[in-house]
């Protein structure tokens, strides 16, 4: 497509300093363990890589040659801020992933680490520093103290400090990566298609905008109970009121909310009281219920018998039900922004 061979003109004109910003296409045919390394299953499909590693979030903005340059600035900035007082500490936002360094000095080895894995993670978590006076008292003379603050509106979790080797970079930006991109996601307009690409079915607890409370309990029931599903399914929160038109398909309106449902991109399914959510093994077992297929054969004819024996119904014969239809399905890439789409391969 010429507008990414201008695109890469205009990088090299804007950003002359040799491997500062480097634009480059890969025929994904020809070179398809690129392909499969990076997961790529639509063209055109724009990676970012950062310091040797994939920005987890390909870039999905207008195609322009001023949105590229745009972009690429914003991604240069220097993601970390500097506090002049512990004082500062204590004002910032409660609603965000913070992780703060304690430093001696800005030219510490530790430093210039922790703000290289920074980099890679600075659409997903807030950083600050300081520096000698100003942190002292927060660490010992020559060590580096980093520690995650979560994101208070919507976790319990206390503030954690790293105990790994600052110097090695895979061992600190895995344990960056894990505190900065949640078990728990919230799902917005912006973010559904990336969310949807990732083929996993939704588990979602809807809620009001000013309800942290259920954020919170909905927050503790994943990481308490379903952790050991992350790889089959995707946790998230949406607001409801932004989100209706889910909550139309399964006949509920604002005014229900929170409640929690199952999006598996062919049809959505109710949990059947969000109040028993922090019932141990409720959640669990409605998540069985999916990969079973008993909440689609449910839908379809009511509740299963429980047992064989019971004497025979003489209540007229149940007729199948459709359950509501997948409504973020919707929701992923567009055969009219990509040229092919891996389904059609």
């Amino acid at each position: 497509m010429p507008i990414f061979d201008e695109a890469a003109d205009k990088v090299a004109q804007v950003f002359p300093e040799a491997g500062r910003v480097v634009m480059a296409k890969v025929d994904c045919d020809r070179e398809s363990s690129v392909a499969t390394r990076f997961h790529i299953t639509k063209y055109p499909t724009l990676k970012l890589i950062r310091s040797g590693q994939p920005a987890k979030r390909e870039y999905r903005g207008q195609r322009s040659l001023e949105a590229f340059e745009t972009f690429i600035k914003n991604q240069l900035e220097d993601p970390i801020k500097e506090f002049k007082g512990l004082a500062e500490l204590t004002t910032l936002e409660t609603n965000k992933r913070i992780i703060i360094g304690y430093f001696d000095s800005k030219d510490q080895a530790q430093y210039n680490m922790f703000r290289r894995v920074a980099m890679t993670l600075k659409d997903d978590c807030t950083f600050y520093a300081g520096f000698g006076e100003v942190s002292k008292q927060m660490h010992p003379p020559g060590e580096a103290i980093i520690v995650f603050r979560p994101d208070l509106k919507r976790s319990n979790d206390l503030d954690e400090t790293f105990e790994g080797n600052i110097n090695n970079f895979d061992e600190l930006h895995i344990w960056m990566s894990e505190k900065c991109v949640p078990l728990v996601r919230e799902i917005t307009f912006e973010n559904a298609e990336e969310l949807t690409e990732e083929g996993l079915p939704f588990l979602i607890l809807f809620h009001h905008p000013d309800d942290t409370e259920s954020i919170k309990k909905y927050n503790d029931v994943v990481v308490k109970e379903l952790i050991s599903e992350k790889q089959n399914i995707n946790f998230l929160t949406a607001d409801g009121r932004k989100f209706a038109h889910p909550l139309h398909h399964l006949g509920k309106s604002e005014s229900d909310l929170p409640l929690i449902a199952i999006d598996s991109f062919k049809h959505m399914y109710m949990f059947p009281n969000v109040k028993d959510m922090e019932v141990p093994g409720k959640m669990k077992q409605f998540i069985q219920d999916l990969y079973s297929g008993k909440l689609h054969r449910e839908f379809h004819y009511g509740p299963d018998e429980e047992t064989e024996t019971q004497p025979k119904s003489t209540e007229p014969e149940k007729k199948p039900t459709t359950p509501p239809e997948s409504t973020f399905k919707k929701l992923a890439p567009s055969k009219n922004r990509y040229t092919l789409i891996k389904e059609e391969l």
